[in-house]
């Protein structure tokens, strides 16, 4: 990171980050999909891989981007940050817009699954480091989970087989255009990340806020903006199924894969002094939170009277959701000012 740099201009940064973020997310999203739409891949692996992984993409050049620097904060702020802004905000949002029909593989394995995860990195990361060989750990959970829990809903389709199999025969005679938006988007995803977290870096030195609370808000945010983009509009068409994929896969990602990854290149060591290589508030404040909002989506979605039939997640549960975060982030500032 650049710290001389002027004010003004580390505010160029971060709005033109953030800009060229949300931009490219949308490209690089939209030729995913196409070209998994083309390659015959079922709609729910679109949501929950394509869709979900795709639009985690900000997070995982963001977060990898700090590792490199030295800026563990922002690096976990912001993967972590994100899990939470999804859940408190884009599915509260999406409820609140309309009440979301929840089935039971999302209920009993999605909720519970994503807890568990949570759990299981606040107990890898309570030492205040995390090592390489921990890192290749989340990694291979990751890869392990995924293609469980895909097979595991296998059966869930938004369309007959036959319909799917048309719309690809169609899609295969331009897939070279999808192709083109794909690269350029990932291209300007990881050149805009770099932007974005240098003008976040000299932000927060120039206020005297910490890198966590920068990844936590205004990063996280913006990183989950194509998130909160897609969820919007696919509750607008009532395609629940498609909000709470995107949401799962995305959280998925941002646990295991980004914080994996990031931190196998950048592994998080402690001190000269023995201080723990990121906050403290990771461990007793941010993981917490994550954890108990990831149960929420189970409680808040089970059919209390038939646990086999689906369930949903209404508007005052959304508000409960948004509730939450607005309170997360006074308490956050709270903690940091005193």
């Amino acid at each position: 990171m650049c710290s001389d740099i002027p004010f003004w201009l580390s505010l160029v940064f971060m709005a033109g980050g953030l800009a060229a973020l949300a931009w490219s997310s949308d490209l690089f999203v939209d030729g995913a999909a196409t070209v998994a739409k083309a390659l015959g891949i079922s709609p729910f692996i679109i949501g929950m891989v394509i869709i979900g992984f795709g639009t985690s993409a900000p997070e995982l050049c963001v977060s990898t981007m700090s590792g490199i620097s030295g800026h563990a904060n922002l690096s976990l702020g912001n993967a972590y940050g994100s899990c939470i802004f999804n859940i408190a905000i884009i599915l509260g949002v999406a409820t609140l817009i309309f009440p979301l029909v929840v089935k039971p593989s999302v209920t009993f394995i999605a909720g519970p699954g994503l807890t568990l995860i949570s759990l299981f990195s606040l107990i890898m990361l309570k030492d205040g480091s995390c090592s390489r060989v921990e890192a290749i750990i989340l990694l291979a959970a990751f890869l392990v989970i995924l293609p469980l829990y895909c097979w595991y809903d296998q059966k869930t389709k938004d369309q007959p087989e036959e319909e799917v199999k048309a719309e690809s025969k169609v899609e295969q005679k331009n897939i070279l255009v999808p192709i083109v938006k794909l690269v350029v988007g990932l291209g300007v995803l990881i050149g805009s990340s770099h932007f974005l977290v240098w003008g976040a870096v000299d932000f927060a030195k120039f206020c005297g806020v910490s890198d966590l609370v920068i990844g936590l808000t205004i990063v996280a945010a913006g990183t989950s903006l194509p998130e909160l983009a897609s969820a919007v509009a696919s509750a607008r068409r009532g395609e629940h199924e498609f909000v709470l994929g995107n949401i799962v896969g995305s959280n998925l990602f941002n646990t295991l894969a980004v914080v994996g990854l990031a931190t196998c290149i950048s592994p998080l060591v402690p001190g000269p002094n023995g201080e723990p290589a990121f906050s403290h508030y990771v461990l007793t404040r941010d993981l917490p939170l994550m954890m108990a909002l990831s149960l929420s989506i189970m409680f808040f979605g089970i059919n209390w009277k038939h646990p086999k039939w689906p369930g949903a997640i209404q508007r005052k549960e959304a508000t409960v959701w948004v509730l939450v975060f607005v309170a997360y982030t006074f308490l956050m500032f709270y903690q940091e000012t005193h």
